[in-house]
């Protein structure tokens, strides 16, 4: 099988990239098929993007869809840009031959925002890139002294170049805590301007799995994600991790985690603060088995659940995207 992989997102810094990134090397690794990495599909079996920005209205073949989440349908009013952005994106989300979510949450939501039935969407999760391991005190030590961390520390992890209202980064600096609080992740001007917090910018993988290995724990105030993955990271990595008790983060990590209500910052911060290693280990989920299952939904793409050629284009469902 010959498969259009658009790569272009394999770039960015944030999740995105790391599925990408990830996914892309486990695919080629199982050897189950051809990948060509573009985001022209014509001479190809079946197209995959990664990211809603790469669906095609009119694809000339069967197309496969990785939705990692519905935030911008489901809150218009906090995202409005990217809301008219994503608008003609989901229309053609409508018409792809299979949608790929990373957890059942982002399933439920797909079938009730989108229209698009269950046997459609397959629940692949994802794994951390095999960087994050614990790393030695050498290079905790390190990384320390690179970026000036103290020593322990609180720790966040994410993209900081625009507010993202679910992610309540302003408003967790603010809420009182005993323990530093570092922040990982490209900045903008914005974040310069949050208080009583360090930041460390852009850092590679290498530098991430020290800074993973040297924070007290992990916190995760989002009050709703897709998936949540610097939580697996961190727990490939050994470190607690304290998050809001939101539904995909109860569904990946379950136990995995120190749960808070979605409303107490205060307690979640409490909660990260009292957090004991050794931690629990990460979901035993990897991109091989990613990979796999990806490359049986290319499969059903192309020849439909049944055995019949999957169609080139369909029509969207009636629903208002």
């Amino acid at each position: 099988m010959k498969v259009a992989f658009d790569s272009r997102p394999s770039n960015d810094v944030r999740g995105i990239g790391r599925y990408t990134r990830c996914l892309l090397d486990a695919l080629r690794a199982a050897h189950d098929g051809q990948i060509v990495e573009t985001h022209n599909p014509h001479r190809c079996e079946v197209f995959h993007t990664p990211w809603i920005d790469g669906a095609m209205l009119r694809c000339p073949v069967p197309m496969v869809v990785t939705l990692h989440d519905l935030i911008p349908l489901k809150r218009r009013g906090e995202y409005l840009r990217t809301g008219l952005r994503f608008k003609l994106r989901y229309l053609a989300v409508q018409r792809a031959a299979r949608v790929i979510v990373p957890t059942a949450t982002v399933a439920k939501d797909t079938m009730a925002g989108l229209a698009i039935p269950k046997e459609q969407i397959a629940v692949i999760p994802e794994a951390p890139a095999p960087a994050f391991r614990p790393r030695p005190d050498d290079e905790v030590a390190a990384v320390r002294e690179r970026f000036g961390l103290p020593d322990p520390y609180l720790l966040w992890v994410g993209g900081l170049r625009v507010p993202d209202p679910r992610k309540r980064i302003a408003e967790l600096a603010r809420t009182p805590r005993e323990l530093p609080l570092v922040l990982v992740g490209p900045t903008g001007r914005w974040a310069h301007e949050l208080p009583n917090v360090i930041l460390t910018g852009e850092v590679t993988d290498d530098e991430l799995a020290a800074i993973y290995t040297g924070a007290h724990a992990l916190l995760m105030a989002s009050d709703e994600e897709g998936f949540g993955l610097t939580p697996v990271e961190a727990l490939a990595c050994g470190t607690p991790v304290a998050a809001c008790a939101v539904p995909a983060i109860l569904e990946v990590l379950g136990e995995r985690a120190l749960l808070a209500d979605v409303y107490d910052l205060e307690g979640l911060i409490a909660a990260a603060q009292a957090a004991r290693r050794p931690a629990p280990p990460p979901p035993a989920w990897t991109w091989a088995q990613a990979a796999a299952a990806t490359w049986e939904v290319y499969r059903e793409a192309v020849q439909g659940i049944d055995g019949e050629p999957g169609p080139r284009l369909r029509r969207p469902r009636r629903g208002r995207p």
